[in-house]
């Protein structure tokens, strides 16, 4: 009997395939020839027959680099997903800037002109309480920054029950402390108050910090001063906002925006761009003129700084249209519902159980704790949420009383058809 890997074909022969030609156009011939290779062992081994290499190939090369996942899971700023998806606009500003662009050139004089300054302007237009404005890597680079230009060697005064554990186990105070400040932690978990601050502030302060903790409540017997109440004390007064709200939304009742903020007397305020603002992951800094400019020369700042496509997404996505996330989340739940039972009578033509159900999205990503958006999700059975997770392209739902729901309300409306194939191809 012939031994059938005899047949495995040639390298230059897989290469040669025509249905490889995108994928050495996008990836390159080494990416692509790693690829067969490892499909031609595998045929060796015998776990495919020769004449799938070409397909097993292809399969490794789709699932190469990040991969669009479709977020059905009722969180609209998921951090294992991304958090904020790019308007279309964004997008578009991002392609652009793929190549050589004016960064950091001011094209009526022909010289070097401030990096990213209609990125800059755009944000100061959107915060006028703002007296500068500036853009770091994430959030927690705008602390950093703070940290190390206005407190390295001082002091920081900030309440105990502020000092938050951020995400991946990172935690605010070893953050600060790596900067060379020391923290002087004031008040109780539950409860602080002004005085509490002002009995700890002394020459060696460098600032006082208010952290808006983002991704819990404390509830009961609390308390905690405003920032207007914080804004005369005689030190700066720095306030992390986290969500990266610029302006009140009613959406949002309880979620501070930098633009409040600033006016009720902070001085500066950080917050991140790929939260509520829908934009790329950066850190915003906002407020005095003088701080924000100590700030953008510190020696820090460059290591800090971020390229030109997230200059580009960003300016887009506070210009542009409304982005996806505010498209999210001001979805009105009778539209999602009626879009849920559209899809579950289509998959149901389709000999498949499905149902229309409400449900409960959130914001996610450090956002907005416990505010609950009334929404919209497609049931099926739990049994498909590992084949949907698995599919090209990965539908990602939740499991909640054994049924798996798609819930529609971070998806727009374009999106139903790939869920509807996406459903059919996992029950096939």
């Amino acid at each position: 009997m012939t031994d059938p890997r005899r047949f495995i074909p040639r390298t230059d022969a897989v290469l040669a395939d025509p249905r490889l030609g995108e994928a050495l156009a996008r990836l390159g011939r080494t990416r692509v020839k790693a690829a067969v290779m490892d499909a031609q062992r595998r045929a060796r081994q015998g776990a495919i027959t020769p004449g799938q290499v070409v397909e097993a190939a292809l399969d490794e090369l789709t699932r190469s680099g990040p991969r669009r996942v479709v977020n059905a899971t009722g969180v609209l700023l998921h951090t294992n997903l991304g958090r904020a998806a790019l308007s279309a606009a964004a997008i578009e500003a991002v392609r652009a800037a793929a190549g050589t662009t004016d960064v950091e050139l001011d094209l009526a004089t022909g010289r070097r002109g401030r990096r990213g300054g209609t990125a800059m302007a755009a944000l100061a237009r959107a915060v006028p309480d703002a007296g500068a404005v500036h853009v770091v890597n994430n959030n927690a680079a705008a602390l950093v920054l703070a940290a190390t230009a206005l407190a390295q060697g001082r002091e920081i005064v900030v309440s105990r029950g502020e000092l938050v554990e951020i995400g991946d186990g990172f935690r605010l105070p070893d953050l600060l402390a790596s900067t060379g400040a020391r923290l002087r932690e004031v008040g109780t978990t539950n409860r602080t108050r002004v005085a509490d601050y002002a009995d700890a502030i002394g020459p060696d302060t460098g600032f006082v910090l208010k952290v808006h903790p983002s991704n819990y409540r404390i509830e009961g017997f609390t308390a905690s001063p405003a920032i207007a109440e914080l804004a005369g004390l005689g030190v700066p007064l720095v306030a992390d906002a986290g969500s990266g709200l610029l302006r009140p939304d009613p959406a949002l009742p309880g979620e501070p925006d930098a633009a409040t903020w600033l006016a009720e007397g902070a001085d500066l305020v950080t917050a991140s761009g790929d939260k509520l603002l829908g934009g790329p992951q950066c850190g915003l800094l906002l407020g005095r003129a003088d701080l924000v400019d100590r700030l953008r020369r510190h020696p820090l700042a460059r290591a800090l700084r971020v390229d030109k496509l997230t200059l580009a997404a960003l300016e887009a996505t506070i210009e542009g249209p409304p982005p996806p996330t505010a498209l999210a989340l001001h979805a009105d739940p009778a539209d999602l519902l009626a879009r849920a039972t559209a899809l579950a009578v289509r998959l149901a033509d389709k000999g498949l159980a499905a149902a229309a159900v409400t449900s409960v999205a959130r914001v996610g990503g450090g956002g907005a704790p416990g505010v609950e958006l009334p929404s919209a999700a497609v049931a099926l059975d739990e049994s498909l949420a590992e084949p949907l997770r698995l599919g090209e392209p990965p539908v990602l739902g939740r499991v909640e009383r054994g049924r798996c729901l798609l819930d529609l309300r971070a998806l727009a409306p374009d999106d139903d058809r790939i869920l509807f194939d996406a459903v059919v191809a996992a029950c096939g």
